[in-house]
């Protein structure tokens, strides 16, 4: 097994993180050209955030066939595969003079994006020990944010500097340099136990997943969450296009150097999670989300940035532990779990917009910042309930059940939960 601070530990995270960096940069390069994609094809705030909206989705819809897959015919491949779609569509996309056309590229983007997320936690909990995980997982997050940044600083300064296409030109360029070095320094799988692919059994696996409290409420409050957070990033470019901010394209784009925040977050919540039950970690990134949020409130450019600085630490401290989560407690089918996690992750992204629209339309960013706090209660509370549970045991039962009806886990009777 891969063990912490050794040569391979870093060459192969080193190698996932920019996959991940690749990855997030292509998902989030639309999102601060919004207000210009909305002037030039004259479509709503709504209608302009498809074209993130549909790619977020579609990738949550891959997930459920990337995962199952990989466990069948292993990870390394299938990762490299996909991010290289990912490379041609993206050149293709700077070549886009229609929206409609627009959307089904990053659609289609958006299924080819799925295939890294779904598979790479898997492929750390095959070929990492348990110290290596929880610290590589959080620097992988890190890659995260920082593709996430890197994504929205060139759409929204190559926006104001030679056009929305030009964006997907120099992503195209970035991709293929990421593509390559993930592609050198990538190690093959060799703990990786292939499982034949049968569709009753991986339905199996998934429902086993879905039932176990342990899981599930790890996935709620990922996708919940993201559901939130992606889509307050959205409506606040809005508000700070609009009087009396008016921040240009560029300046939209830089206003996602807050994610900074969040990737210190991520590289930190491995060393915080030794120290402290994960659950309540979670519970404690929720807090600090839902402070950000009301300091957003503050009618000061300088006080929205502070709220949003907090709550991307919040955020990305959260979700590391979560995805963290779900890969220690799953103990089968691990490619399944993780895939799930990330479905209900992209699909509370997708579906955010539509809740708070409505917020939106009837009282500007303080009724996005009200519906933001419903759900954030919420997800606070299964925080809570989960920490509860790591604290009696109690779901244990459900995954031992589990693990009896599994045929690589065959005779295990009781799993305690993972700290």
């Amino acid at each position: 097994m891969i063990e912490i601070r050794t040569p391979q530990f870093w060459r192969s995270t080193l190698a996932l993180s920019l996959g991940s960096f690749m990855v997030f940069a292509n998902i989030y390069t639309t999102q601060p050209m919004l207000p210009q994609l909305s002037e030039q094809f004259a479509v709503s705030p709504l209608v302009a955030s498809w074209s993130l909206s549909l790619t977020t989705l579609m990738l949550a819809c891959s997930l459920l066939i990337y995962g199952p897959l990989s466990d069948a015919i292993g990870r390394r491949g299938l990762m490299l595969g996909s991010l290289a779609g990912v490379l041609l569509l993206t050149l293709g996309l700077g070549f886009v003079e229609e929206f409609q056309t627009l959307l089904w590229l990053r659609v289609a983007q958006g299924f080819l994006l799925g295939g890294l997320p779904a598979i790479a936690i898997a492929y750390m909990g095959d070929e990492y020990s348990k110290p290596a995980l929880g610290i590589a997982v959080g620097i992988y997050i890190s890659g995260n944010t920082l593709g996430g940044i890197g994504g929205r600083l060139i759409g929204g300064f190559m926006t104001d500097l030679a056009g929305w296409q030009s964006a997907f030109w120099v992503m195209s360029g970035i991709s293929l340099l990421c593509l390559l070095l993930l592609i050198w320094l990538l190690p093959p799988s060799r703990h990786f136990t292939p499982k034949p692919f049968r569709l009753g059994a991986v339905l199996g696996d998934m429902a086993s997943h879905l039932r176990n409290p342990v899981l599930l409420l790890a996935y709620l409050i990922g996708g919940l969450n993201f559901f939130i957070f992606i889509n307050q990033y959205s409506y606040v470019t809005f508000l700070l296009s609009a009087d009396p901010y008016l921040l240009s394209a560029s300046f939209l784009g830089m206003l996602f150097l807050c994610y900074l925040s969040g990737t210190f977050a991520s590289a930190l919540s491995g060393r915080v999670a030794q120290r402290l039950a994960q659950p309540l970690c979670m519970l404690l990134g929720i807090g600090m989300f839902i402070s950000g949020t009301l300091v957003t409130l503050i009618p000061s450019l300088w006080a929205i940035l502070a709220g949003l600085l907090i709550n991307s630490f919040g955020f990305f401290f959260c979700h590391s532990m979560a995805s963290s989560w779900v890969s220690h407690n799953a103990r089968f089918a691990r490619g399944s779990a993780s895939s799930l996690y990330l479905v209900f992750y992209y699909v509370g992204a997708s579906c955010g917009g539509f809740y708070l629209e409505p917020f939106w339309q009837s009282a500007g960013w303080q009724g996005v910042v009200l519906g933001s706090l419903l759900v954030l209660a919420l997800t606070a509370a299964m925080a809570l309930k989960l920490w509860l549970m790591w604290r009696t045991g109690e779901g244990a039962a459900v995954e031992g059940a589990a693990l009896r009806g599994s045929k690589t886990e065959v005779g295990q009777q009781r799993c305690s939960i993972a700290r």
